[in-house]
Protein backbone atom coordinates (compact mmCIF):
# COMPACT_ATOMS: atom_id res chain seq x y z
CA UNK A 1 0.00 0.00 0.00
CA UNK A 2 1.36 3.40 -0.99
CA UNK A 3 2.25 5.63 1.93
CA UNK A 4 0.47 8.97 2.20
CA UNK A 5 2.72 11.86 1.23
CA UNK A 6 2.34 15.57 1.78
CA UNK A 7 0.49 17.43 -0.94
CA UNK A 8 2.86 19.72 -2.81
CA UNK A 9 2.42 22.63 -5.21
CA UNK A 10 4.57 24.78 -7.46
CA UNK A 11 4.48 27.03 -10.49
CA UNK A 12 4.90 24.50 -13.32
CA UNK A 13 5.58 26.98 -16.14
CA UNK A 14 8.70 29.06 -16.73
CA UNK A 15 9.06 32.10 -14.49
CA UNK A 16 8.25 35.31 -16.30
CA UNK A 17 5.30 37.03 -17.92
CA UNK A 18 3.21 35.15 -20.49
CA UNK A 19 -0.31 34.44 -21.64
CA UNK A 20 -0.76 31.36 -19.42
CA UNK A 21 0.83 30.21 -16.17
CA UNK A 22 0.13 26.90 -14.43
CA UNK A 23 0.05 26.01 -10.74
CA UNK A 24 0.38 22.24 -10.25
CA UNK A 25 -0.91 20.59 -7.06
CA UNK A 26 -0.13 16.91 -6.45
CA UNK A 27 -0.90 14.59 -3.56
CA UNK A 28 -3.72 12.89 -1.69
CA UNK A 29 -5.31 16.23 -0.73
CA UNK A 30 -4.85 17.96 -4.10
CA UNK A 31 -8.59 18.09 -4.87
CA UNK A 32 -9.46 19.18 -1.33
CA UNK A 33 -6.94 22.02 -1.47
CA UNK A 34 -8.15 23.07 -4.92
CA UNK A 35 -11.71 23.25 -3.60
CA UNK A 36 -10.48 25.57 -0.85
CA UNK A 37 -9.18 28.20 -3.30
CA UNK A 38 -11.80 27.89 -6.06
CA UNK A 39 -15.26 29.45 -6.01
CA UNK A 40 -16.92 26.11 -6.84
CA UNK A 41 -15.68 22.60 -5.96
CA UNK A 42 -14.08 20.20 -8.44
CA UNK A 43 -13.48 17.27 -6.07
CA UNK A 44 -16.37 15.32 -7.60
CA UNK A 45 -15.16 15.82 -11.17
CA UNK A 46 -13.85 12.89 -13.23
CA UNK A 47 -10.23 12.66 -14.31
CA UNK A 48 -9.05 14.27 -17.54
CA UNK A 49 -11.61 17.06 -17.20
CA UNK A 50 -11.26 20.84 -17.22
CA UNK A 51 -13.46 23.35 -15.39
CA UNK A 52 -14.00 27.12 -15.52
CA UNK A 53 -13.58 28.65 -12.06
CA UNK A 54 -12.42 31.72 -10.14
CA UNK A 55 -9.58 31.68 -7.61
CA UNK A 56 -10.47 33.36 -4.33
CA UNK A 57 -8.21 34.34 -1.46
CA UNK A 58 -9.57 35.92 1.72
CA UNK A 59 -12.81 36.77 -0.07
CA UNK A 60 -11.02 38.48 -2.96
CA UNK A 61 -11.21 37.18 -6.54
CA UNK A 62 -7.65 36.80 -7.82
CA UNK A 63 -8.19 35.41 -11.31
CA UNK A 64 -10.51 33.50 -13.62
CA UNK A 65 -8.95 30.14 -14.38
CA UNK A 66 -9.34 26.71 -15.94
CA UNK A 67 -8.73 23.87 -13.48
CA UNK A 68 -7.64 20.49 -14.89
CA UNK A 69 -8.35 17.36 -12.84
CA UNK A 70 -6.17 14.21 -12.98
CA UNK A 71 -7.09 11.16 -10.92
CA UNK A 72 -4.53 8.71 -9.52
CA UNK A 73 -2.88 6.73 -10.98
CA UNK A 74 -3.55 8.40 -14.34
CA UNK A 75 -1.51 11.56 -13.83
CA UNK A 76 2.14 12.49 -14.34
CA UNK A 77 2.99 11.87 -10.70
CA UNK A 78 0.66 8.89 -10.30
CA UNK A 79 -1.24 10.84 -7.60
CA UNK A 80 -4.38 12.96 -7.59
CA UNK A 81 -3.36 16.19 -9.29
CA UNK A 82 -4.89 19.54 -10.18
CA UNK A 83 -3.42 22.07 -12.59
CA UNK A 84 -4.77 25.60 -12.25
CA UNK A 85 -4.32 27.48 -15.54
CA UNK A 86 -4.05 31.17 -14.65
CA UNK A 87 -3.09 34.27 -16.57
CA UNK A 88 0.69 34.32 -16.76
CA UNK A 89 1.73 37.33 -14.68
CA UNK A 90 4.46 36.42 -12.22
CA UNK A 91 2.94 38.42 -9.34
CA UNK A 92 -0.48 36.89 -10.01
CA UNK A 93 0.91 33.35 -10.10
CA UNK A 94 2.69 33.93 -6.80
CA UNK A 95 -0.54 35.19 -5.22
CA UNK A 96 -2.42 32.08 -6.38
CA UNK A 97 0.41 29.83 -5.16
CA UNK A 98 0.38 31.58 -1.75
CA UNK A 99 -3.35 30.87 -1.49
CA UNK A 100 -2.74 27.20 -2.30
CA UNK A 101 -0.04 27.05 0.40
CA UNK A 102 -2.37 28.54 2.99
CA UNK A 103 -4.95 25.91 2.05
CA UNK A 104 -2.57 23.14 3.12
CA UNK A 105 0.01 22.41 0.39
CA UNK A 106 3.74 22.79 0.87
CA UNK A 107 6.22 24.07 -1.75
CA UNK A 108 7.46 21.31 -4.06
CA UNK A 109 11.19 20.74 -4.06
CA UNK A 110 13.11 21.02 -7.37
CA UNK A 111 12.30 17.95 -9.44
CA UNK A 112 9.82 16.61 -6.87
CA UNK A 113 7.01 15.98 -9.37
CA UNK A 114 9.34 13.74 -11.41
CA UNK A 115 10.62 12.13 -8.19
CA UNK A 116 7.06 11.24 -7.19
CA UNK A 117 6.38 9.86 -10.65
CA UNK A 118 9.39 7.57 -10.20
CA UNK A 119 8.50 6.54 -6.63
CA UNK A 120 4.95 5.73 -7.71
CA UNK A 121 6.18 3.55 -10.59
CA UNK A 122 4.90 5.95 -13.25
CA UNK A 123 8.35 6.27 -14.86
CA UNK A 124 11.77 4.66 -14.32
CA UNK A 125 15.10 6.44 -13.83
CA UNK A 126 15.90 6.56 -17.55
CA UNK A 127 12.53 8.17 -18.27
CA UNK A 128 12.97 10.62 -15.38
CA UNK A 129 16.28 11.69 -16.91
CA UNK A 130 14.57 12.04 -20.29
CA UNK A 131 12.12 14.61 -18.88
CA UNK A 132 14.92 17.16 -18.40
CA UNK A 133 16.46 16.24 -21.77
CA UNK A 134 13.09 16.86 -23.43
CA UNK A 135 12.74 20.26 -21.74
CA UNK A 136 16.30 21.26 -22.63
CA UNK A 137 16.32 19.92 -26.23
CA UNK A 138 17.88 22.45 -28.61
CA UNK A 139 17.55 20.63 -31.92
CA UNK A 140 15.47 17.96 -33.65
CA UNK A 141 17.94 15.16 -32.89
CA UNK A 142 18.00 15.92 -29.15
CA UNK A 143 14.21 16.22 -29.07
CA UNK A 144 13.72 12.85 -30.81
CA UNK A 145 16.31 11.12 -28.62
CA UNK A 146 14.66 12.45 -25.44
CA UNK A 147 11.21 11.45 -26.67
CA UNK A 148 12.38 7.93 -27.49
CA UNK A 149 13.90 7.60 -24.01
CA UNK A 150 10.78 8.97 -22.34
CA UNK A 151 8.73 6.54 -24.40
CA UNK A 152 10.69 3.71 -22.78
CA UNK A 153 12.90 2.51 -25.64
CA UNK A 154 16.10 2.63 -23.58
CA UNK A 155 14.32 1.01 -20.64
CA UNK A 156 12.98 -1.75 -22.92
CA UNK A 157 16.48 -2.52 -24.20
CA UNK A 158 17.92 -2.61 -20.69
CA UNK A 159 15.06 -4.81 -19.48
CA UNK A 160 15.61 -7.20 -22.39
CA UNK A 161 19.34 -7.47 -21.58
CA UNK A 162 18.58 -7.98 -17.89
CA UNK A 163 16.07 -10.71 -18.69
CA UNK A 164 18.57 -12.53 -20.94
CA UNK A 165 21.25 -12.41 -18.23
CA UNK A 166 18.85 -13.67 -15.55
CA UNK A 167 17.75 -16.53 -17.82
CA UNK A 168 21.34 -17.71 -18.21
CA UNK A 169 22.02 -17.37 -14.46
CA UNK A 170 18.88 -19.34 -13.63
CA UNK A 171 19.80 -22.11 -16.09
CA UNK A 172 23.36 -22.39 -14.69
CA UNK A 173 22.12 -22.49 -11.08
CA UNK A 174 19.53 -25.13 -11.96
CA UNK A 175 22.17 -27.25 -13.72
CA UNK A 176 24.45 -27.01 -10.68
CA UNK A 177 21.63 -28.04 -8.32
CA UNK A 178 20.37 -30.90 -10.49
CA UNK A 179 23.18 -32.00 -12.87
CA UNK A 180 21.52 -35.32 -13.65
CA UNK A 181 18.62 -33.68 -15.51
CA UNK A 182 20.57 -30.97 -17.34
CA UNK A 183 22.85 -31.65 -20.26
CA UNK A 184 25.81 -29.23 -20.24
CA UNK A 185 27.42 -30.60 -23.40
CA UNK A 186 28.11 -27.76 -25.79
CA UNK A 187 26.66 -25.19 -23.38
CA UNK A 188 29.94 -23.29 -22.70
CA UNK A 189 30.32 -22.50 -26.41
CA UNK A 190 26.64 -21.54 -26.62
CA UNK A 191 26.95 -19.31 -23.55
CA UNK A 192 30.07 -17.67 -24.95
CA UNK A 193 28.18 -16.71 -28.11
CA UNK A 194 25.29 -15.30 -26.12
CA UNK A 195 27.66 -13.26 -23.93
CA UNK A 196 29.31 -11.82 -27.04
CA UNK A 197 25.86 -10.77 -28.30
CA UNK A 198 25.03 -9.13 -24.97
CA UNK A 199 28.37 -7.30 -24.90
CA UNK A 200 27.79 -6.03 -28.44
CA UNK A 201 24.38 -4.70 -27.39
CA UNK A 202 25.91 -2.95 -24.36
CA UNK A 203 28.67 -1.40 -26.48
CA UNK A 204 26.04 -0.12 -28.92
CA UNK A 205 24.15 1.49 -26.01
CA UNK A 206 27.37 3.15 -24.82
CA UNK A 207 28.03 4.52 -28.30
CA UNK A 208 24.49 5.84 -28.53
CA UNK A 209 24.96 7.51 -25.12
CA UNK A 210 27.90 9.52 -26.50
CA UNK A 211 25.84 10.48 -29.56
CA UNK A 212 23.02 11.55 -27.24
CA UNK A 213 25.39 13.78 -25.30
CA UNK A 214 26.50 15.46 -28.53
CA UNK A 215 22.86 16.00 -29.50
CA UNK A 216 22.07 17.60 -26.16
CA UNK A 217 25.20 19.67 -25.58
CA UNK A 218 26.30 20.32 -29.16
CA UNK A 219 29.32 19.02 -31.07
CA UNK A 220 32.47 20.53 -29.48
CA UNK A 221 34.20 22.39 -32.33
CA UNK A 222 37.37 24.47 -32.23
CA UNK A 223 38.47 27.14 -34.74
CA UNK A 224 42.26 27.13 -35.18
CA UNK A 225 44.58 28.92 -37.56
CA UNK A 226 47.05 31.68 -38.21
CA UNK A 227 46.54 35.20 -36.85
CA UNK A 228 44.17 37.40 -38.90
CA UNK A 229 43.03 34.48 -41.05
CA UNK A 230 39.34 35.12 -40.31
CA UNK A 231 38.66 32.90 -37.30
CA UNK A 232 36.85 35.54 -35.25
CA UNK A 233 35.00 36.76 -38.33
CA UNK A 234 33.69 33.25 -38.88
CA UNK A 235 32.64 33.11 -35.22
CA UNK A 236 30.69 36.36 -35.58
CA UNK A 237 29.17 35.24 -38.89
CA UNK A 238 27.88 31.98 -37.45
CA UNK A 239 26.63 33.47 -34.15
CA UNK A 240 25.08 36.46 -35.97
CA UNK A 241 26.48 38.88 -33.42
CA UNK A 242 29.77 40.53 -32.45
CA UNK A 243 30.79 37.78 -30.04
CA UNK A 244 34.48 38.21 -30.90
CA UNK A 245 36.49 41.41 -31.36
CA UNK A 246 37.75 41.74 -34.96
CA UNK A 247 40.57 44.14 -35.95
CA UNK A 248 43.38 44.29 -38.48
CA UNK A 249 45.88 43.80 -35.65
CA UNK A 250 47.26 40.28 -35.51
CA UNK A 251 46.81 38.62 -32.14
CA UNK A 252 43.58 40.40 -31.14
CA UNK A 253 42.04 37.17 -29.79
CA UNK A 254 44.08 35.93 -26.85
CA UNK A 255 41.69 33.73 -24.89
CA UNK A 256 39.18 31.01 -25.76
CA UNK A 257 35.71 32.33 -26.61
CA UNK A 258 32.90 29.73 -26.67
CA UNK A 259 29.39 30.12 -28.12
CA UNK A 260 26.66 27.72 -29.22
CA UNK A 261 25.76 27.84 -32.92
CA UNK A 262 22.97 26.10 -34.79
CA UNK A 263 23.76 24.89 -38.32
CA UNK A 264 20.55 23.43 -39.70
CA UNK A 265 19.63 20.70 -37.21
CA UNK A 266 23.18 20.47 -35.83
CA UNK A 267 24.20 22.26 -32.66
CA UNK A 268 27.87 23.22 -32.39
CA UNK A 269 29.67 24.36 -29.25
CA UNK A 270 32.09 26.61 -31.12
CA UNK A 271 35.37 27.87 -29.62
CA UNK A 272 37.36 30.74 -31.13
CA UNK A 273 41.06 30.72 -30.25
CA UNK A 274 44.21 32.79 -30.45
CA UNK A 275 46.11 32.70 -33.76
CA UNK A 276 48.88 30.10 -33.82
CA UNK A 277 52.26 31.85 -34.02
CA UNK A 278 55.41 32.55 -32.03
CA UNK A 279 55.02 35.68 -29.92
CA UNK A 280 57.05 37.71 -27.44
CA UNK A 281 53.88 38.76 -25.63
CA UNK A 282 53.45 36.62 -22.51
CA UNK A 283 49.62 36.83 -22.50
CA UNK A 284 49.40 35.90 -26.18
CA UNK A 285 51.76 32.96 -25.65
CA UNK A 286 49.40 31.61 -22.96
CA UNK A 287 46.47 31.95 -25.38
CA UNK A 288 48.37 30.16 -28.16
CA UNK A 289 49.30 27.33 -25.79
CA UNK A 290 45.66 26.91 -24.80
CA UNK A 291 44.67 26.90 -28.47
CA UNK A 292 47.17 24.13 -29.24
CA UNK A 293 45.76 21.91 -26.47
CA UNK A 294 42.08 22.45 -27.26
CA UNK A 295 41.70 20.04 -30.26
CA UNK A 296 42.40 17.10 -27.95
CA UNK A 297 39.15 17.89 -26.12
CA UNK A 298 36.99 18.67 -29.18
CA UNK A 299 35.21 16.45 -31.72
CA UNK A 300 35.69 18.73 -34.71
CA UNK A 301 38.42 21.15 -35.73
CA UNK A 302 38.23 24.01 -38.28
CA UNK A 303 41.71 25.02 -39.48
CA UNK A 304 42.11 28.48 -41.06
CA UNK A 305 44.95 29.77 -43.13
CA UNK A 306 45.36 32.59 -45.65
CA UNK A 307 45.65 31.55 -49.30
CA UNK A 308 48.65 32.82 -51.35
CA UNK A 309 46.42 34.84 -53.70
CA UNK A 310 46.42 38.19 -51.89
CA UNK A 311 44.93 40.03 -54.88
CA UNK A 312 41.55 38.53 -54.08
CA UNK A 313 41.39 40.86 -51.08
CA UNK A 314 40.71 43.88 -53.30
CA UNK A 315 37.84 42.11 -55.07
CA UNK A 316 36.18 40.74 -51.95
CA UNK A 317 36.81 43.35 -49.29
CA UNK A 318 33.07 43.42 -48.50
CA UNK A 319 33.16 39.84 -47.26
CA UNK A 320 32.72 39.43 -43.50
CA UNK A 321 35.73 37.10 -43.59
CA UNK A 322 39.32 37.74 -44.64
CA UNK A 323 39.73 37.67 -48.42
CA UNK A 324 40.23 34.22 -49.94
CA UNK A 325 40.64 32.56 -46.53
CA UNK A 326 40.39 28.78 -46.69
CA UNK A 327 38.65 26.66 -44.10
CA UNK A 328 39.61 23.02 -43.63
CA UNK A 329 37.36 21.06 -41.26
CA UNK A 330 38.06 17.59 -39.95
CA UNK A 331 37.09 15.33 -37.11
CA UNK A 332 39.52 14.67 -34.25
CA UNK A 333 37.37 11.76 -33.02
CA UNK A 334 35.58 8.98 -34.91
CA UNK A 335 32.15 10.61 -35.22
CA UNK A 336 32.84 11.27 -38.89
CA UNK A 337 35.04 8.99 -40.97
CA UNK A 338 36.60 11.51 -43.32
CA UNK A 339 37.30 15.14 -44.09
CA UNK A 340 33.91 16.72 -44.65
CA UNK A 341 34.45 20.30 -45.82
CA UNK A 342 37.05 22.41 -47.56
CA UNK A 343 35.86 25.77 -48.74
CA UNK A 344 37.37 29.05 -49.92
CA UNK A 345 35.69 32.34 -49.07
Amino acid sequence: MREERETVAAIATALGEGGIGIIRISGDKALEIADAVLDRPISGAPGYSMHYRHVRDKGEVLDEVLASVFRAPHSFTGEDSVEINCHGGLFLLQRVLDAVMRAGARPAEPGEFSKRAFLNGRIDLAQAEAVMDLIGAKNEYALQAAMNQLDGRLSDKMQELRSDILDEIAWIEAALDDPENYDLEGYPALLSGRIETMLASLEELLRSADNGRLCREGIPTVILGLPNAGKSSLMNLLTQNDAAIVTDIAGTTRDILTEQVRLGELLLTLSDTAGIRESEDQIERIGVERARKLPKRRNCCCWFWTAPNRSAKKKRNSSPMRANAEVFCFSTRPIWDCVWMRQSY
